[in-house]
């Protein structure tokens, strides 16, 4: 009887290692083909890993909440299969030979700049953690004030990406700080003067919090810790602006009343106000293309690509963000069917790790709750999130050639959520307003 290696299987382009979260055969239970072995967790996306062999579960190689890379083996399986077949070697494509790369250099004999795997906590660092803290320069030390977000606190490649880019701004700057002000004296003139002023460290205390009769404790899941942990770096990395508007979108309501029973006999698919939300704001990319952008320390990256990530609650109340690649080269029936298929997939917790990734802006429909408007909060590592609002009906003056009129209107907020490091109130406006445009202006004869 041979044995083969279970290896940890390519679920990305980006995605270079996973969480073994439950093994779902323990060591000698027989495995069908394609049957489930594991469970295992990549960011906020949990995926099965299916045997292509079949025979027994041998050994496991790795326990549940251990960190592995991409291309490695997590277990071992005896198949009747002959070993010159079954045992053959695995060919990793050319990001999982990347990754063994960094995995094997950093097994080598290195300066004493090295990470050591272990902490004084005794808290254990992957090895793609620890190539990562080797090239920026983060010491072991800094590694343990790091809250991990993965298995048992464990520190994730996500965790310390979010932590370069305030690395070394908690430590308060030793020099004096001159600052030339022009105070005004009793007869109104400015007079020069020079205030000297010293950086304070400010410390962050977390609230007690008490326990009253009848209070119930609930531990966070793992995905609300990574909701929680990236919500509140957004908002130590981004200074928030949020900026609102009004829109008059009957035109786009009675559109979709007309057409949406014919485009879903035609297509199999329902019609919702989303893709046309993701076509107005791609058009309003297109004009404004500096809020496709993205902050590297004092370099602004322009993205080329427009992938609109679209947040959608899960039956469990956690929030995920699916995202659109490349938006603009598609129909409105193409965004149609793609922001159906991934919301149901959402749903279905059936989303591949790289459907996550990549997103250049978000939308968030805060009116599916009943809303009329919120304040997003940005998804890092974009600079601006658009939320909109319910439709709701109302009194609205109309300008007429007639004089003014009062007429029911279908009406609807939407608010902006922009990085005002590079997103300045002109731009931001403006690119919400063209919004709002393009979804006032829609044509309610369109044919689709």
């Amino acid at each position: 009887m041979a044995q083969v290696e279970l290896i940890m299987p390519k679920m990305g382009e980006s995605v270079a290692e996973a969480t073994i979260i439950k093994w779902l055969k323990n060591e000698g239970d027989k495995i069908a083909l394609d049957e489930p072995v594991l469970e295992i967790a990549t960011d906020k996306v949990d995926s099965e890993i299916p045997s292509p062999f079949e025979g027994f579960l041998s050994k496991k190689l790795f326990a549940e909440g251990d960190v592995v890379q991409v291309g490695k083996a997590v277990a071992l399986i005896s198949t009747e299969a002959p070993a010159a077949t079954s045992n053959a070697p695995v060919t990793a494509p050319p990001a999982e030979k990347k990754v063994e790369a960094v995995a094997a250099a950093i097994s080598q004999p290195v300066q004493s700049t090295e990470t050591s795997k272990t902490g004084e906590s005794g808290r254990f660092y992957s090895p793609l953690v620890r190539s990562i803290a080797k090239e920026e320069g983060v010491t072991i030390a800094e590694l343990e004030t790091i809250q991990g977000s993965g298995a048992q606190g464990r520190v994730t490649k996500n965790d310390i990406l979010a932590y370069l880019p305030n690395k070394g701004k908690q430590q308060v700057a030793e020099t004096t700080v001159e600052t030339t002000v022009a105070p005004v004296s009793s007869n109104g003139t400015a007079v020069a003067a020079k205030v000297e002023a010293t950086p304070q460290t400010v410390q962050v205390t977390k609230p007690a919090v008490s326990l009253m009769a009848g209070d119930e404790i609930i531990e966070m899941d793992r995905m609300r810790k990574l909701i929680a942990d990236h919500m509140v770096m957004s908002k130590q990395v981004s200074p928030h602006v949020t900026s609102y508007v009004e829109a008059d979108v009957t035109n786009l309501v009675q559109w979709r009343d007309r057409v949406k029973n014919s485009f879903e006999k035609r297509e199999g698919e329902k019609i919702t106000f989303t893709p046309v939300f993701i076509e107005a704001v791609v058009r309003a990319i297109k004009d404004f293309p500096m809020v496709n952008v993205s902050v590297d320390g004092q370099k602004i990256i322009v993205r080329k690509n427009i992938n609109i990530g679209m947040a959608a609650a899960l039956p469990s109340g956690n929030l995920i963000v699916p995202v659109i690649k490349n938006a603009d080269r598609m129909n409105l029936i193409g965004l149609t069917k793609n922001v159906n298929d991934l919301a149901k997939r959402a749903r279905a917790n059936k989303l591949q790790p790289d459907e996550i990734q990549g997103g250049t802006f978000t939308l968030t429909n805060v009116g599916s709750f009943g809303n009329v408007m919120g304040t997003p909060i940005i998804n890092q590592p974009q600079v601006a999130i658009l939320a909109v609002g319910a439709i709701r009906k109302r009194p609205a003056v109309l300008e007429t050639p007639q004089g003014d009129v009062i007429a029911i209107r279908q009406m609807m907020f939407l608010s902006l959520s922009y990085d005002h490091r590079v997103v300045d109130g002109m731009l931001g406006g403006s690119f919400l307003r063209r919004i709002a445009d393009y979804l006032e202006q829609f044509d309610a004869t369109r044919e689709i």
